[in-house]
């Protein structure tokens, strides 16, 4: 008779955060691996668990935390399998710095398409994957829908569905059929770059449709900041004017009366969030579009 594989749980927390001008996530093991932890049954809630845990291990206080996924096809043994319940936490730009902190475009370089970098790594992509894609049609509409191949705009939210694509065809580290290719992005340990990326298209969705992005600013901040905040985000660039306009227009901000006095250059109003506004947000339109790579 066939034995049934034992099967443990662990808690992992994507804790996340913007410094200057890029999403980052506190990491452990020199920035292989993500906060996690044994899942215990003592309590009753495994959010309030999770705070708690990562509370005492980092001294960090979660600010908004909902779950991700659950990973359940983890095996680490013939006889064993780890089942991951990820949860995404987003951390004030308030809190203080560690250096355990690194860019989620560290792991994902080719998601950050502001710079030209990005697209010249993307073209580089694209040719790896032409080996993969073969004759496939199936392939070719998979590759040209993710990576916005003409006539397919780019679509920010769609992080996860890349990165499981170049898994599949061996052009990550993690891959166990790994074609030894030039490293794309950090390398981290086990599946927890897919639970990254997880938590990159979580977010960038949010961020359109809900007033998530004010969890990640300080109780006071510029529109420029909150702009730039959006953009780290989304990893591309947005009108300044209709940003500014959407956010005037809905009333998710409220002048405070005070300035931001930086060192160079005119003094910027600071602002503050409006929560009773934030269950109609919508910031979406400020995207500027973005041409497809071919």
């Amino acid at each position: 008779m066939k034995q049934t594989a034992f099967c443990r749980a662990e808690l992992v927390a994507v804790l996340l955060n913007i410094r200057k001008d890029a999403p980052c996530v506190l990491t452990l093991e020199n920035g292989q691996a993500l906060p996690s932890g044994p899942l215990t049954m003592g309590g009753h809630s495994l959010q309030k668990e999770l705070c708690r845990w990562v509370e005492q291990q980092t001294g960090v206080v979660l600010g908004h935390t909902e779950q991700l996924y659950t990973f359940a096809d983890t095996q680490v043994t013939d006889k064993s399998r780890l089942v991951r319940i990820s949860y995404m936490a987003l951390i004030s730009s308030n809190a203080d710095q560690t250096i355990a902190e690194r860019s989620i475009y560290d792991y994902f370089p080719w998601e950050d398409r502001r710079y030209p970098a990005a697209h010249a790594l993307l073209q580089h992509i694209i040719g790896l994957l032409k080996n993969w894609v073969g004759k496939s049609i199936a392939k070719q509409q998979r590759c040209a829908r993710l990576f916005g191949l003409s006539p397919h705009p780019w679509n920010d939210e769609l992080a996860l569905d890349r990165y499981e694509l170049l898994w599949e065809a061996g052009l990550v580290r993690e891959a166990k059929h790994f074609k030894g290719q030039s490293q794309l992005g950090l390398q981290m340990q086990a599946d927890y770059r897919r639970v990254l990326a997880t938590a990159l298209s979580r977010v960038r969705a949010k961020i359109r449709y809900t007033s998530v992005v004010f969890d990640l600013l300080p109780e006071t901040f510029t529109l420029l900041q909150l702009q730039q905040a959006m953009e780290a985000l989304a990893g591309c660039w947005m009108h300044k004017q209709n940003f500014r306009r959407l956010v005037l227009q809905q009333k998710l901000v409220e002048e405070t009366g005070a300035f931001d006095t930086p060192q160079q250059g005119r003094p910027a109003k600071l602002y503050r969030f409006r929560p009773e506004a934030g269950q109609n947000c919508y910031l979406a339109g400020a995207k500027l579009p973005l041409t497809p790579l071919l």
